[in-house]
């Protein structure tokens, strides 16, 4: 029988603090001008929390039912496990969708009030385009996680529109294009995270033929490949707070945070074994929320 704990470990809480990441960027951002919101900051992080949880249930139960999940590394999959049903993870999802509507919705109100009708619109379909994009990636026939785009699908919805929707839901506008730099950064390193992990999985999921791009591009275009997520967004983070009238000390803090990402692309040249690479997703999604905290600190300290 599922228990609570069943559901919080679908819920994969050591996904969370990277997907919030981006939120935090944004929201950096935004206190360096001088405007913030705090009901809007945390209807934010609680929004995005909603997405990432309703992710991993419609992943787990995606890879469970087509037997993915069957030799997984790493978490444990509840409906591979059996201890989850399919029929209970769908019940947990079509929650999960309605809480997180909810409080996209509130986000929504709390960011534009009742006047800015059309913008409220536009970010309604984004956050119904977010709960489709969460599901499909595993779920349903023509999921596009097993044929390579899940890369995109990071890369969209974890930075640009993380990043930059954030910044809009306190300024309400959008005219800096500098912003496209860290957002496409932090795009990076959570896409980072993603073919860590597809790396780890390529022999179950070629198996299954879940045609990741891992599976696609062969281990060792994928090693280059992930070299290029995280020497580029480094590079983005750097032309961004170059770019900036005063430049001090603490612009610079973010740095510290690819000393572990350094280490993590010296164990991924290395490996050979690719379940070793379990141990390093841990390290690159908290070192992509440790860079989040301190190029904020940076943008308004």
């Amino acid at each position: 029988m599922a228990t609570v704990k069943h559901y919080i470990q679908a819920a994969r809480l050591r996904t969370l603090p990277l997907s919030v990441s981006g939120i935090i960027v944004g929201t950096g951002v935004a206190c360096s001008e001088g405007k913030f919101n705090l009901l809007v900051f945390v209807l934010a992080i609680v929004t995005t929390i909603g997405f990432q949880v309703l992710s991993n249930f419609a992943n787990d139960y995606g890879d469970g039912i087509k037997g993915t999940d069957d030799d997984r590394v790493g978490e444990q999959r509840l409906i591979a496990a059996g201890l989850i049903t399919p029929k209970q993870m769908k019940t947990a999802m079509k929650l999960t969708i309605v809480i997180t509507l909810v409080s996209a919705i509130a986000l929504i109100y709390a960011a534009f009030g009742a006047e800015n009708f059309i913008t409220s619109v536009v970010f309604f379909v984004l956050g119904i385009a977010s709960i489709i994009a969460a599901v499909k990636y595993t779920v349903g026939k023509s999921a596009y996680g097993y044929s390579g785009l899940g890369d995109v699908f990071v890369f969209f919805f974890f930075g640009m529109l993380s990043v930059l929707g954030s910044y809009y839901l306190y300024t309400h506008e959008l005219t800096n294009i500098l912003l496209l730099l860290p957002a496409a950064a932090f795009g990076m390193l959570s896409t980072a995270v993603l073919n860590l992990n597809n790396m780890r999985d390529q022999i179950q999921d070629k198996k299954a033929n879940k045609n990741t791009l891992v599976v696609k591009l062969g281990s060792q275009k994928a090693k280059v490949y992930h070299f290029s997520l995280i020497i580029g967004a480094l590079v983005l983070l750097v032309i961004y707070r170059t770019t900036q009238t005063t430049i001090m000390y603490k612009d610079w803090l973010f740095v510290l945070a690819f000393i572990p990402l350094f280490l993590n692309l010296k164990a991924v040249a290395q490996n050979i074994i690719f379940r070793e690479l379990d141990k390093e997703l841990k390290k690159v999604a908290l070192s992509t929320f440790f860079c989040a905290i301190l190029f904020t600190l940076g943008s308004f300290l």
